[in-house]
């Protein structure tokens, strides 16, 4: 499993980008950590990286979001509020899986029976496991506002294990 430290918002961008350029039609992407970790983040650095130029938020209520305008479609998920894989299939998960796009799974370990063997993972955390955001400084950096997905790098070092 390959291991890649993500240090700030900056770092996030290049290897979203980077990810970006290597996927191909059909791609299933399965992001995988806790909240606040940083899944939205990566996968608007990976929308950007297609070159979808509309703005990119988590479908929360809506569970996916459709975005045209890059060089591949892309089909962002955020399936925490779903309860099974049942209920994605209910919503037709494999036709967005074989339809040509990039499909990236926020919480995708909530379904992960029904998602396709060939599904890429990062299973992403924050490298300092001592708290659930960290280590000693994670309190500071809340109270600073400093997770760094919402303030442009200055929280705690993440750790992407990618599968692929």
């Amino acid at each position: 499993m390959r291991e890649i430290h993500i240090k700030n918002e900056e770092e996030t961008r290049a290897f979203g980008h980077a990810l970006a350029d290597e996927l191909q039609p059909n791609d299933v992407l399965a992001l995988i950590g806790d909240l606040g970790v940083g899944k939205t983040s990566l996968t608007k650095y990976i929308a950007e990286g297609l070159g979808v130029t509309e703005p990119v938020t988590s479908p929360t209520f809506t569970i996916v979001a459709e975005h045209h305008s890059g060089r591949l479609p892309l089909y962002h998920f955020d399936v925490y509020r779903l309860e099974s894989g049942a209920e994605m299939l209910a919503i037709g998960c494999d036709e967005y899986f074989d339809g040509g796009g990039v499909s990236v799974i926020e919480w995708a370990d909530k379904v992960a029976e029904i998602l396709p063997d060939r599904t890429k993972c990062i299973f992403m955390e924050y490298a300092d496991a001592e708290s659930e955001h960290g280590g000693a400084d994670a309190d500071k950096n809340k109270a600073d506002g400093a997770d760094y997905a919402e303030s442009g790098g200055l929280g705690e070092e993440r750790v992407y294990r990618c599968t692929f």
